[in-house]
């Protein structure tokens, strides 16, 4: 499986602004953020309970509108240094997200999957037209 918080700022159609350390999982469209878990194969099996549950409460954040793949990147850099390279060397941390054309509609939620383990995701469901 290849991780979002709740703290989603969409600030531009191609790079959803992030805090934390998230990751992207492409199978579900959905952003991974550990917010306690042991081990990290501890963080992966929750998050795919979490996102199969159908009792699980999500909160809806309304809809986002993108023209195809975005960047995932954090909200601490603007979007338009993202290929500025810092003085001691290195661009800042980005990665790409897949995703076709269209409108998303986005949810989220923050949820202890089990005693040892709170995840934090946010995913994209298409929207129609």
């Amino acid at each position: 499986m290849t991780s979002l918080p709740l703290d989603l700022k969409i600030q531009s159609p191609r790079c959803p602004h992030l805090g934390g350390k998230p990751r992207y999982l492409p199978a579900h469209r959905a952003f991974l953020r550990r917010l306690a878990a042991g081990c990290e194969a501890d963080l992966l099996t929750a998050a795919e309970a979490v996102l199969a549950d159908p009792a699980t409460e999500w909160q809806e954040y309304g809809t986002w509108r993108t023209d195809g793949p975005a960047v995932l990147m954090d909200s601490a850099e603007a979007g338009a240094e993202l290929s500025v390279e810092y003085p001691d060397g290195g661009l800042p941390d980005q990665a790409p997200v897949l995703l076709p054309a269209g409108r998303w509609a986005v949810r989220g939620v923050h949820t202890w999957a089990d005693d040892d383990t709170w995840v934090g995701l946010v995913q994209l469901l298409p929207a129609g037209l």
